[in-house]
């Protein structure tokens, strides 16, 4: 009589599942962690920590003692041009090279005016409110080659920059927005599905007052005619003749936005209903002067 037991041995590995990871376990008394104990170097029972004093004890001295001295950190004094360093505004460098790539793979339309919203809405450049970045800085990398007729609405920008703008019939503005604003801005599909109101973009801080109100820097508080001679003089500088923005073709590309305003179209108080695709306007009084003061 045959055995058995090689068919029981097929139907167990028939009915048994197949060889994984998670099934796989170490045979039994296979390999064994030697304890060594700790021993010094002369084969004595201290452990290696000596005998008596701070090293055996753990009351060694905390990181940066030197022994009652004045310690490093004390010696060298304060640098105050650091001071409030973490709260200072950051705007990430943004390039004409970049802003002319940008317009050759049409990612953004110059027949209407470039701002904020518009470049972050590519992702090619992210701002992140939360580390203190209030905006873009447009720099010159890329001037020379520079070609675009465009209206752009940043947050810094220098002399040679705004040259090269304004030598092709451009137009540029600096412009500020608070941390609230700037949420808005930067994820503006999450704002709108919050359905809160448009928030009213608040004058500059104090320290940034002056730059947004000097017609140099162009700032978008800055006297108009005091623009104007600013631009003509920047023109004599650089050598081109000075843009005019008074032709009615380039009426709906050099439109202004409102001081208060941060969406083109769209006015600070305004809740806009991404559900019901509606436009809800305040109708009480106390709220529209509220927004539009």
């Amino acid at each position: 009589m045959a055995s058995k037991v090689p068919e029981k041995a097929l139907n167990l590995i028939r009915n048994y599942p197949r060889v994984a990871l998670n099934g796989l376990k170490p045979i039994e008394n296979d390999y064994r962690y030697k304890s060594k104990p700790r021993r010094s170097r002369m084969k004595a029972t201290q452990s290696g920590r000596g005998n008596k004093g701070q090293g055996q004890r753990m009351t060694l001295p905390r990181i940066g003692f030197e022994g009652g001295n004045t310690p490093f950190y004390l010696r060298i004094p304060k640098e105050p041009y650091y001071r409030g360093h973490h709260l200072r505004r950051e705007y990430p460098p943004f390039s004409l090279l970049q802003l002319q790539r940008m317009i050759d793979l049409n990612r953004v339309n110059i027949d209407e005016p470039i701002d904020l919203n518009s470049i972050v809405n590519t992702n090619i450049i992210k701002i992140n409110p939360g580390d203190q970045e209030f905006g873009i800085n447009l720099t010159d990398e890329g001037a020379d080659i520079f070609q675009s007729k465009v209206c752009i609405e940043v947050q810094w920008a220098s002399e040679a920059t705004i040259a090269a703008i304004e030598r092709n019939g451009g137009m540029i503005t600096t412009r500020y927005y608070n941390t609230e604003c700037l949420e808005a801005i930067c994820d503006t599909l999450g704002f709108f599905a919050r359905g809160i109101p448009i928030p009213r973009c608040p004058l500059p801080p104090r320290d940034a007052f002056e730059y947004y109100t000097n017609p140099d820097s162009r700032g978008y508080l800055a006297d108009p005619e005091l623009v104007k001679k600013s631009r003509f003089k920047l023109a004599q500088k650089y050598g081109y003749e000075p843009p005019n923005y008074d032709t009615e073709n380039d009426s709906e590309l050099f439109k202004m936005k409102d001081p208060r305003q941060i969406f083109f179209g769209l006015n600070p108080g305004w809740i806009v209903s991404m559900k019901d695709k509606a436009i809800i306007k305040p109708k009480d009084p106390d709220y529209v002067e509220y927004y539009e003061s």
